[in-house]
């Protein structure tokens, strides 16, 4: 998706206009576009309810005509899935408990914005998660409608038995067993279409089955049609579920020859030939597979990741072979180490892993420390030389709540790696457990100081995306945004994790590191012969800084750009939060001909108010809307009338998150002057969009 962060679609119920627009400043200042509708009456509400998709709804404990109580009621009512935050005066146990068991979230004192935008942030998370699950449910409606048509259309013999009873059997099996009619089949027990030989290996297999859980086992054996004939057979197993029931899906083919040879075959294809261990893709395989199930039954897991500490240089040592040789030996010595219920495989030429489930990372890592000691204290005889090293190990848990298979992997490297960041670990030999609050948690007590790292270790980096002129006029546009390369190479927004409250030198700091390099790379660009313009975005604390127009002068000049290349870009909220210091800026980048855009405009409960105080040149409007008026009508006469207004007035409009050609149409004809999303290109390291291609 272009959007990770999408617009917040906020209901407001307070008597209070300014009020309401500090809740607005609020969730914006903590990092959240905000459109917002204060509620004026009943009416109203239910109007708007019926008009819109909400995200959250927060309402003040105050006397006022139409109470929260009413507009909590009404919610219940019309069965909507908006989440609802009383705003109190005052903590009160008893009015909290009251307003829970009527349907309300939870209720914060208005006063608490701290504890406010913690709460919000949980709710909108829910909500997300909520409307996921909604979405998968249905997807999972529609996978199981196509599995049935293909069960009843496929020409393998396929039963599903639950407590030893056939509950459903597709065409082919019946036609297999010799049944006409299912509901014959149904009262019949597996057993009794197997011959009495049979019947007793069934049973074993099934009881093995139960216990090791692995789907695929084969059984050879001899069925019995309902003539009387008898026919070998080979029966495959596998978990199944059945009208939402946990079940076993039966597969019966005539007994072929070939079974050993495929099982054969299979064995090789998860092996790595090496070392007789299991190779990367059947580790991967049975990672997902328990990432799966600890998801479903709650059941944790541990990976350890084994990294040979130096092997490069030990391979210089010992030449390939002698490699080689070294890899079978240390793989027999983990062999010894490990016991049966842990996989062990081979990742790559210097790496290890261990995978046991049920078990727990503080196991998984005694486990690894023994195997570090043994590792440590072996000698590894290569062709008469006596060799030794030693292995740093990571250790990540497998819980319901773990990412994908290759990011646990990842995060158990991520361990490895770190345990020669130790003290009294330069060269490995250690054992880490992977915590994902260290490495993930990002809070106001330790993001300006990974931003002020990250930006020291030169781990920011530029990214550049087309605004197209949608009248066809060949100017080059781009917007410039910052990336900061985080832990495991993951790509974010610094702005992300900036403290939401109070004044940074840390925003002002990534904003002029912003505007130095691009302003190199478009002098370089415009070197070339293109005419290009930039959009930056400001923070609210570059538009305070009194001593940052003074600054941008000199680095202008110094960098030989006229001043119209450059247009900066404000976010609507702050402009409104700040508008005395909004209005010096505007006059003050004017002087220097550089040029001003407002960005996600129309959010404010009254837009049109902060251009009566600020002159911009362009109006971005605020991308919730290009997400509407693709469903429906009432919001593209909303954008046509909005376009219409700003144009009057002299604004150039810009219409973001253009995602696919069929919103093209609606643009054209509101008269919007200028586009830019996915659709187009997404953001790129390099300005290399073809502006004459349009």
């Amino acid at each position: 998706m272009q959007k990770k962060n999408a617009t917040v679609h906020l209901l407001i119920l307070d008597p209070d206009q300014n009020d309401a627009e500090s809740l607005v400043s609020l969730l914006r200042n903590s990092g959240k576009a905000t459109r917002a509708h204060r509620i004026t009456s009943e009416e109203d509400l239910e109007e708007t309810l019926k008009a819109g998709n909400w995200d959250l709804l927060l309402a003040r404990d105050l006397e006022q005509e139409f109470s929260a109580d009413d507009a909590l009621a009404m919610i219940r009512r019309m069965d909507k899935d908006v989440p609802f935050i009383l705003l109190t005066e005052e903590p009160s146990r008893e009015r909290t408990v009251a307003m829970m068991k009527a349907g309300a979230q939870d209720t914060v004192p208005f006063a608490h914005t701290d504890q406010l935008v913690l709460t919000v942030n949980r709710e909108l998370s829910a909500l997300d998660e909520r409307r996921r699950r909604r979405v998968l449910e249905s997807h999972l409606r529609e996978a199981e409608q196509r599995c049935q048509l293909l069960l009843e259309s496929s020409k393998d013999a396929i039963a599903y038995i639950n407590d030893g009873m056939h509950i459903y059997a597709n065409q082919s099996y019946m036609e297999f067993l010799g049944y006409d009619d299912i509901d014959e089949l149904i009262c019949i027990p597996v057993l009794d279409t197997l011959t009495p030989d049979s019947q007793d290996k069934y049973k074993e297999f099934m009881k093995s089955f139960v216990e090791k859980g692995e789907d695929g086992m084969t059984l050879n054996c001899t069925a019995r049609r309902s003539d009387d004939h008898e026919l070998n057979v080979t029966m495959s197993v596998s978990a199944a579920t059945y009208d939402g029931e946990a079940c076993t899906q039966i597969v019966m083919q005539p007994e072929h020859s070939d079974a050993e040879l495929e099982e054969k075959l299979r064995r090789i294809s998860s092996q790595d030939l090496l070392t007789g261990l299991f190779n990367r893709q059947h580790l991967m395989d049975a990672l997902a597979e328990n990432i799966a199930k600890a998801g479903k039954n709650n059941e944790t897991g541990a990976l350890a990741y084994i990294a040979l500490d130096n092997f490069m240089s030990l391979k210089a040592q010992v030449g390939i072979a002698g490699a080689d040789l070294l890899l079978g030996d240390l793989a027999n010595l983990l062999k010894e180490e490990v016991g049966e219920d842990i996989i062990l495989a081979r990742l790559s030429d210097d790496a290890f892993c261990l995978m046991s489930q049920p078990c727990d990372d503080k196991k998984m890592a005694e486990h690894s420390e023994r195997i570090r000691k043994a590792v440590e204290d072996h000698l590894f005889d290569i062709n008469g030389r006596t060799v030794q090293f030693s292995v740093s190990i990571g250790v990540a848990a497998i819980t319901e709540n773990s990412p994908k298979a290759e990011e646990l992997m990842a995060r158990a490297h991520t361990a490895s790696s770190d345990v020669r960041k130790q003290d009294g670990h330069e060269q490995g030999n250690g054992v880490l457990i992977y915590n994902p609050a260290d490495y993930e948690s990002l809070d106001e007590s330790n993001s300006v100081e990974a931003i002020l790292k990250a930006l020291e270790d030169n781990r920011f980096k530029l990214l550049f995306q087309p605004i197209i002129n949608l009248r066809g006029e060949g100017e080059e546009h781009y917007e410039a945004f910052v990336r900061m390369i985080a832990k495991d190479n993951e790509e974010v927004s610094p702005y992300d994790f900036l403290p939401p409250m109070g004044p940074s030198d840390t925003a002002i700091k990534i904003d002029r590191w912003v505007i130095l390099q691009t302003i190199k790379q478009l002098a370089s660009h415009r070197s070339k012969g293109h005419d290009t313009r930039l959009f930056l975005n400001l923070t609210a604390e570059t538009l305070q800084d009194k001593t940052f127009t003074p600054w941008l002068s000199v680095a202008l000049k110094a960098a030989r750009l006229p001043g119209d290349s450059l247009i900066f870009q404000i976010r609507e909220g702050d402009a409104n939060n700040y508008l005395k210091q909004a209005k010096e800026f505007t006059k003050a980048i004017h002087e220097l001909h550089c040029k001003l855009s407002i960005s996600q405009f129309g959010c404010a409960l009254n837009p049109f108010n902060t251009l009566k105080h600020i002159d911009p040149d362009y109006v971005k409007i605020d991308g919730s809307f290009t997400e509407e008026i693709q469903k429906n009508d009432e919001a593209k006469e909303q954008v046509k009338e909005m376009v219409k207004t700003l144009q009057s007035s002299g604004k150039l409009t810009i219409i973001p998150l253009v995602e696919n050609a069929g919103v093209l149409a609606t643009l054209w004809q509101a008269g919007v002057n200028y586009i830019q999303g996915y659709y187009l290109q997404a953001p790129v390291p390099e300005m290399n969009y073809d502006f004459g291609d349009q």
